[in-house]
């Protein structure tokens, strides 16, 4: 558990599966993603291996047990018995959400939602986390008809606490994609019966379904507020990082997005939409990413980091990066760091989002020493007086090695750090 700092909330379950607050085995990430994939060919009455169920179980539980049971998985390629979209929540549930499509061989196509506004681009839809420090959520489609032919439409989400946000979109869609079945995977659901009573209403009001899956259900009862605590204001150490860091650009390896021209987003990412042809283009750029960027390790202990909603891609090169890798993702949440042994969230930092200076990122979680190389992988690029706080921030953590990894093509000079291209990484 942690304390959240927002009036909305006071409280954030810290998840040792989610990546994201807290580093973690990237295939943990990966299972837990792929079991609720599970759980939902189960519900849709589709044919699996019965084993898998059982495998997924201990591999979560037990890490060391993760890399083989998702493998064991993901080497079925399940088949959807009815054509599904699949939609993961900004911005903790872009990667399993992504998991769970990937999941599928065939039949589904997959898309998240994000907090970021694109110019020039229509939101297919729009809906409110009410709870959340980014309230509002849009979804950019490259074909907005790729959530009209689908007969079920799945949402993906790390947490139900009340299910509100969940209401909000299926409200949102239905007037937009009318459908009579609605599925909602999560790691966790907290829903009291009043607030199970609110998606009973909704069924009835829409004439729709809606089922929710989750590998763990409970209740949870909240008393006090995080407001009584003083958010302590990190002193950021001298930085003592003596090694070099190093800008790698992976541009040529992925395809790029064309609604931005300087700075592109990735177009396999999910944010535009994926379908399983595109996902087999993704699949093969990881692996050559991931193959090359393992060569310029130094240690044995690597921590990789997304960045915000960009959580999936990094994720899965990390997890082919070889053993003692661990991943996790910055975010948006501002959260009280207490550095005490029962507290989930010991240390953290603020910097201003190189992407966005108006947005701010925390990294949570990254004590001096543990790490001997970190990788940070940016979807796009900043300029280099933007990255200043977070370069900053990094030099503290005892790190020998620091190694930036960009998405878009280069268009800036780093002229104090080694620039390499991916293509020189071997030599």
């Amino acid at each position: 558990m942690a304390a959240r700092i927002n009036k909305k909330r006071s409280f954030l379950f810290v998840s040792k599966v989610l990546g994201k607050h807290i580093p973690v085995n990237p295939y943990s990430s990966l299972l837990s993603g792929a079991s609720l994939a599970l759980l939902l060919q189960q519900a849709l009455k589709g044919t699996m291996p019965q084993q898998l169920i059982p495998q997924a179980i201990l591999g979560i539980i037990d890490p060391s047990q993760a890399e083989a049971a998702y493998k064991e998985i993901m080497s079925y390629r399940l088949s959807l018995p009815q054509s599904v979209a699949f939609i993961g929540f900004a911005e903790t549930a872009t990667a399993i959400g992504h998991a769970v499509y990937e999941t599928f061989g065939q039949g589904g196509s997959y898309i998240h939602t994000t907090r970021e506004v694109i110019e020039g681009s229509a939101s297919i839809i729009n809906f409110s986390e009410e709870h959340s420090h980014a309230v509002a959520h849009y979804c950019y489609a490259n074909d907005p008809q790729m959530l009209t032919h689908p007969e079920i439409v799945v949402l993906v989400d790390d947490e139900i606490t009340t299910g509100k946000t969940s209401l909000n979109i299926i409200r949102d869609m239905q007037g937009k994609f009318p459908k009579k079945t609605y599925y909602i995977l999560a790691l966790l659901d907290w829903r009291t019966p009043e607030d199970q009573q609110q998606f009973l209403k909704l069924e009835l009001e829409l004439g729709i379904s809606i089922h929710v899956l989750s590998l763990v259900k409970g209740e949870v009862k909240v008393t006090g507020s995080s407001e009584s605590l003083t958010p302590q204001v990190p002193v950021l150490p001298i930085p003592n990082q003596m090694g070099p860091i190093h800008f790698t650009y992976i541009d040529h390896l992925f395809a790029h997005a064309p609604y931005v021209s300087q700075h592109p987003y990735l177009q396999h990412s999910g944010r535009f939409g994926l379908t399983p042809e595109e996902s087999e283009q993704s699949d093969h750029s990881i692996s050559q990413a991931a193959k090359q960027l393992k060569f310029t390790r130094i240690g044995k202990k690597t921590l990789c980091v997304g960045t915000g909603e960009f959580m999936y891609i990094p994720m899965r090169i990390a997890a082919e990066m070889g053993e003692g890798v661990s991943y996790q993702s910055t975010t948006r949440s501002p959260i009280h760091t207490i550095d005490t042994e029962d507290y989930a969230v010991k240390v953290g930092y603020p910097y201003a989002s190189p992407e966005d200076p108006d947005v701010t990122h925390f990294l949570y979680n990254v004590p001096v020493g543990e790490y001997d190389d970190l990788y940070l992988f940016m979807e796009r690029e900043a300029d280099p007086a933007s990255m200043q706080p977070l370069l900053q921030i990094l030099q503290t953590r005892g790190l020998k090695q620091i190694h930036i990894v960009i998405f878009s093509p280069q268009t800036v000079e780093w002229k104090e750090s080694e620039t390499w291209k991916i293509g020189e990484l071997n030599q």
